[in-house]
C-alpha cells in the first residue's frame, strides 16, 4: 500500500496533524541549509548568507545549466552540486547585495514545473502543497494564456451543460462534411 493510500484512509484530523507535522520538518530541513529560496513557476531566487565585506571579486560562483557552486576563492564551496532542474544559463544573474550576501536568479527552462529542491542532494519539499501566488492573464504568455482561456471557456461551457472548444471543433467539421456531401444520409450519425 502507497502512502497516498495511507492519507487517503486518514480523517481529516489526522490530515491535518500530518500535514502540519510535514510541513515542521520540512521548514526545519530547510532552515539547516547554508541558503534560502523561493520560486515562481519561471524561476528560482536563492539567497546566500557569506562574511560581511565580502565584494563580487571574492566569489566564484558557476552557474551551468545543470550546475551550481557558489563559494569564496580558494575555499570549499558554501554550496555546490546539480540542480533538480535545467536552468537557461544566459538568463539567470548573481550580484551581491549589501556584501554579505549573494543573490542568485534562475530561469527555469521549463516554466511549467515547481522544483522540490535547488540541489538534487538536498532536502525536497512537497510540490503539490504549493498554492502560487493569483496571476493576471496578462502577466502569461501568449501561449499559456491561450492555454487558460481555453480551459476557463470549457469549464463556464461544462457548467451550462453546453459542449467544450473541442467539442464544437468536431460538430463545426461535421457540418461541413456534411454539407459537403449532401447525397450521404447522416440522419443516424453520433457524435462521439
Amino acid at each position: 500500500m502507497s502512502a497516498t493510500d495511507d492519507y487517503d484512509k486518514l480523517s481529516k484530523e489526522e490530515r491535518e496533524a500530518r500535514d502540519k507535522a510535514d510541513r515542521e520538518r520540512e521548514a526545519a530541513e530547510q532552515a539547516a541549509l547554508p541558503y534560502s529560496w523561493t520560486q515562481q513557476l519561471g524561476d528560482v531566487d536563492i539567497t546566500v548568507p557569506v562574511p560581511k565585506g565580502t565584494r563580487a571579486r571574492d566569489l566564484a560562483v558557476v552557474i551551468q545549466k545543470k550546475k551550481l557552486s557558489v563559494g569564496l576563492k580558494g575555499k570549499e564551496p558554501i554550496l555546490s552540486g546539480e540542480l533538480c532542474k535545467d536552468v537557461k544559463v544566459d538568463e539567470s544573474t548573481w550580484t551581491v547585495e549589501d556584501q554579505e550576501t549573494v543573490l542568485i536568479h534562475l530561469e527555469k527552462v521549463n516554466k511549467q514545473q515547481w522544483w522540490e529542491n535547488v540541489l538534487t542532494h538536498h532536502p525536497k519539499i512537497d510540490t503539490t502543497k504549493i498554492q502560487p501566488e493569483n496571476s493576471k492573464l496578462s502577466d502569461l504568455d501568449g501561449e499559456t494564456r491561450g492555454m487558460v482561456e481555453k480551459m476557463m471557456f470549457d469549464n463556464q461551457q461544462k457548467q451550462m451543460g453546453k459542449p467544450t472548444s473541442d467539442e464544437l471543433k468536431k460538430m463545426e467539421a461535421l457540418k461541413k462534411f456534411q454539407e459537403a456531401h449532401p447525397e450521404l444520409d447522416f440522419s443516424q450519425a453520433k457524435i462521439s
